[in-house]
């Protein structure tokens, strides 16, 4: 997770290569970005998460 140059908060998916595989849309919230992050989760188990702030 990050906060963008607008205040609002996205998410990235990397693959283990290191690449971008996903993105999100801008959250108002980090709780909207963290339910978002949590509703992919849920459809890709074992997903690794890490906060970048």
């Amino acid at each position: 997770m990050y906060t963008d140059k607008a205040g609002e908060s996205r998410f990235r998916f990397k693959a283990k290569n290191g690449e971008v595989i996903a993105t999100s849309e801008g959250y108002k919230t980090k709780a909207s970005c963290l339910n978002g992050v949590d509703s992919v989760r849920k459809n890709a188990p074992g997903a690794e998460v890490v906060k970048k702030d």
